[in-house]
């Protein structure tokens, strides 16, 4: 049965020098402030590629290829974080490719270029994404793991507001994509002041976890290394529910191209719709995270029906229907991105987090393009059959979630 991990640490204060709750902050804030740079930049991505000369055909193929990019890498980042033990050094070396790509997207002039600049940014991404959220496991171990990566979320949801409005601001005022895209060098160089500073305080966050001893990277190669634990049954059980609510989950890309073809909203009005489900993502990761900590992964039942929701909304020809759906849809992503992150930290002892982070999100990247093209496909056939196999997938995320809370870890 998965058991949400609750405790206080016990870790020698030269490991540890920030309370949990504060290291969760601070992180919080190392995210809001990369979410400025890369959300921001990724707001213009199609734009700016068409002004190089791109064709529709380009711009899907760096956009899709990047979004591979930011999700598949983690399946080996994963484990080499973990058979190195270095997480905070592949934790900061991420953020720097994607603080340092942003900036040079806007300067260089060449179509190939600037697609490998996007290509790049999303690397970034996946470098460090299974070690940072390891190091926040930890953490989240004192604060209670729904609440941890419930806040971390919230935050990062800031960044993704703030971003896009900022690039816009830039735009709106006459400036080129130069300039809007130049500005964000500056919450770049602070994601790598705040990250190096939080390194110096807590250099092993494994000190926050119960009764567990800092972490010392022990080489995994050679005749004398120690064979690794596999990642538990119950985890691989999670995994499939988590593919089954995901694939059944629409993307925003359909929900947008059906209000604008229906001529349910103008263009100009998407962002704003986007910017509002980001704003209900933020206090869904939040509601779930709470309830996650005091009542259990059976919070996590609500996914499926809010996935199975946003299609028999988003897809009517009511534009009020329309934005309820993807209000809804912005919920869905909330609890994805935040409380699912935290129940693999219960499934997964501390020293295989990073693996299992890794194969979580080639999972999650994996559905997404699948999920995404599904919608895309049914879409075109017909909304009724769309609506018909979102919900039967569903069904088959909450009997494979209730078969993983069955299994012990």
């Amino acid at each position: 049965m998965i058991r949400p991990a609750h405790g206080t640490s016990t870790a020698p204060a030269a490991a540890v020098r920030l309370r949990p709750w504060r290291f969760v902050l601070v992180f919080g804030v190392v995210s809001m402030l990369a979410d400025v740079v890369y959300e921001g930049a990724r707001s213009v991505t199609g734009p700016l590629l068409a002004s190089l000369g791109a064709s529709a055909v380009v711009v899907g193929v760096v956009t899709g290829v990047g979004e591979a990019a930011a999700l598949l890498p983690r399946l080996v980042c994963g484990p080499l974080a973990e058979r190195t033990g270095r997480f905070w050094a592949w934790t900061i070396a991420g953020y720097t490719l994607t603080v340092a790509a942003v900036p040079l997207l806007g300067v260089t002039g060449v179509l190939w270029a600037a697609g490998l600049l996007v290509i790049a940014e999303r690397v970034g991404k996946a470098v460090r994404s299974p070690a940072k959220d390891a190091l926040l496991s930890h953490a989240t171990a004192a604060t209670g793991r729904g609440r941890g990566f419930a806040v971390h979320e919230a935050m990062d949801q800031l960044g993704a507001l703030a971003g896009p409005l900022l690039v816009a601001a830039v735009l709106a005022s006459g400036a080129g994509y130069g300039p809007a895209l130049g500005v964000l060098a500056l919450p770049g160089l602070g994601v790598l002041a705040v990250l190096l500073w939080l390194r110096a305080r807590v250099p092993d966050p494994a000190g926050y976890e119960p009764d567990e001893p800092p972490a010392v990277p022990v080489p995994r190669t050679g005749p004398a290394a120690a064979p690794r634990a596999r990642l538990p049954r119950a985890f691989w059980t999670y995994a499939g529910f988590t593919a089954a609510t995901t694939t059944g989950l629409a993307t925003f890309g359909v929900l947008s191209f059906h209000a604008v073809t229906r001529g349910l909203l103008p263009v100009a009005a998407v962002p704003v719709v986007y910017a509002a489900a980001m704003g209900v993502d933020a206090l869904a990761a939040l509601a779930t995270g709470w309830a996650y900590d005091r009542h259990g992964p059976g919070v996590l039942a609500v996914l499926p029906p809010l996935a199975a929701a946003v299609p028999a909304l988003a897809f009517t020809n009511t534009p009020a229907l329309a934005v309820a759906g993807t209000l809804v849809w912005g919920a869905a992503i909330g609890v994805q991105e935040s409380t699912l992150r935290a129940t693999v930290a219960d499934l997964v002892p501390p020293a295989r987090r990073a693996s299992a982070y890794g194969v979580f999100a080639g999972v999650v990247g994996a559905t997404t393009a699948g999920g995404g093209a599904l919608a895309g496909a049914l879409y075109d056939l017909s909304i009724p059959a769309l609506i018909a196999v979102t919900a039967a997938v569903q069904v088959a995320a909450l009997a494979l979630l209730a078969a993983s809370r069955r299994i012990r870890p």
